[in-house]
């Protein structure tokens, strides 16, 4: 049982100005793994007040020393591989394969990168009647989600660094205790006091007073658009900036010439990590008409090599839900799907055959979906596909744009013109082609409703900074 009811603000672990707590589940086994305080509004109001007094020194640090710092920290957090490993595990129930190869080189890997990004990165500019100046944008309140313990929170804080930035940072309730590992981290690798501070708790507390607190200056938040719109509301009180990762219903569109094994295989795959609790997921697959039912034979052959199951089995290519919520919200939306008058092909209701314990799905996959059903308008986050197919590559277009989102876009194909066709027209923030790897460096976002801003490399460091106008600069 692991029992962490403390918050770390200006530098130390303190006690929580109030007594109640919260339960962390391990998703796979349904029982209590630890607990953490519930912060209250006054705990937010002490880390803030940290933060703000840190700022003026802590934005004032060299580049050089900046550098450093990220580096400090990606060692330590190197040292603490098998704990952060081994705590993915159990509080997101990722498959212990997946928490290393994904989750944790993703975090360290953003960290590494903004180091390598601040070494070239121009916080000066000239102009022919001005001097530009990049200055940090202030206290900095990150607010981050549950599906990527490290991922999301690491690239906040490795750009927010960067640019000089002070933190208050609330993690999911779900999923805490990688956060306060990397509270460690920091601490050990000595980051200045105040200058990181995190407050668990609740969304509707804590993330409420970080989102409306007036002396936070910029808010990042990765999440729900029910819960980012609610934020911004608050932001708008005193126009504080905001920063949005929202949600996504991405399109995969497969071509008429594409190996139909192989665009099965990219399918399957997109929804079966993380368990289809991922925000750029591929949750709409756009097919030929033609190609349909081979697509769907070759699915049906392919299904077997994503097994479900214990997240301590090296085997498992699937994990559970994070919670008993989301497990129910992912049944809900296989029950309209069916109610709608879809077809289902593989999966459905219920848990894995065999599986009697934990928030498991199945793997499942609808066909003879029209793109203005349910389950191809709204964002699932769990392992369920959407079959649609398409008549000509304009009509793939069409649908691949119909949606409120536009966080990514997957193609697969050989046609040179037809990829970059697609690849152009697709309204999202991050396109791949033919799973081509992940650039950590390239800028991440959407949009329409999948949010507001980027993040990763020198555009995670941007949003971090606020440009200054000088007229009439002496020379030296």
């Amino acid at each position: 049982m692991l029992n962490h009811t403390k918050h770390y603000i200006n530098g130390e672990w303190v006690d929580s100005t109030g007594s109640d707590t919260i339960e962390v589940i391990n998703p796979a086994t349904e029982e209590v793994m630890g607990k953490i305080s519930s912060g209250t509004e006054e705990d937010v109001n002490r880390a803030v007040q940290a933060a703000k007094e840190a700022f003026p020194s802590f934005s004032k640090m060299s580049v050089d020393d900046r550098i450093k710092l990220l580096e400090d920290i990606a060692k330590e957090y190197e040292k603490r591989k098998d704990d952060l490993v081994k705590i993915m595990t159990e509080e997101l129930g990722a498959p212990i394969t997946k928490s290393e190869q994904i989750h944790y080189q993703m975090g360290l890997a953003h960290f590494k990168q903004a180091a390598e990004e601040l070494k070239t990165f121009q916080f000066t500019e000239e102009r022919d009647n001005s001097y530009i100046i990049k200055e940090p944008i202030g206290v900095s309140g990150l607010i981050t989600p549950w599906n990527f313990p490290t991922n999301q929170i690491s690239t906040k804080l490795a750009s927010a660094l960067a640019a000089g930035s002070t933190l208050v940072v609330k993690p999911a309730s779900q999923t805490p205790f990688a956060a306060i590992i990397l509270a460690e981290i920091f601490d050990k690798a000595g980051v200045p006091k105040g200058v990181f501070n995190l407050v668990n708790g609740s969304g509707s507390i804590v993330g409420e007073a970080i989102s409306s607190h007036p002396d936070i200056d910029f808010v990042s938040f990765t999440g729900s658009g029910a819960v980012g719109s609610s934020l911004m509301k608050n932001a708008a009180e005193d126009i504080k900036n905001v920063s949005l990762e929202l949600g996504g219903k991405s399109p995969l569109v497969i071509l008429k010439d594409a190996d139909v094994k192989e665009a099965a295989k990219t399918a399957l795959t997109q929804i079966a990590t993380n368990t289809g609790q991922v925000c750029a997921a591929a949750t709409r697959v756009i097919v030929p008409e033609e190609m349909h039912d081979d697509f769907v034979k070759a699915m049906k052959e392919l299904v077997g090599e994503f097994p479900v199951g214990d997240p301590q089995d090296k085997n498992t290519f699937m994990g559970p839900q994070v919670s008993e919520e989301q497990w129910k919200t992912v049944q809900s939306y296989i029950k309209k799907g069916e109610d709608e008058g879809a077809t289902l092909a593989i999966g459905g209701p219920g848990r894995p055959d065999g599986i009697v314990k934990g928030f498991f799905s199945k793997i499942t996959v609808f066909t003879n979906v029209q793109n203005n059903m349910t389950i191809a308008q709204e964002e699932i986050f769990g392992p369920v596909m959407s079959v649609i197919t398409y008549k000509d590559i304009d009509e793939a277009i069409e649908i691949a744009n119909d949606t409120v989102y536009g966080l990514a876009g997957y193609i697969v194909g050989n046609d040179k013109e037809e990829l970059k066709k697609v690849a152009s027209s697709i309204r999202a923030g991050q396109i791949r082609i033919n799973n081509s790897k992940s650039d950590i460096s390239a800028p991440f976002g959407g949009f329409k409703q999948s949010g507001i801003g980027r993040e990763w490399g020198n555009y995670g460091i941007e949003e971090f900074l606020e440009p200054k106008a000088i007229m009439g600069m002496p020379s030296n």
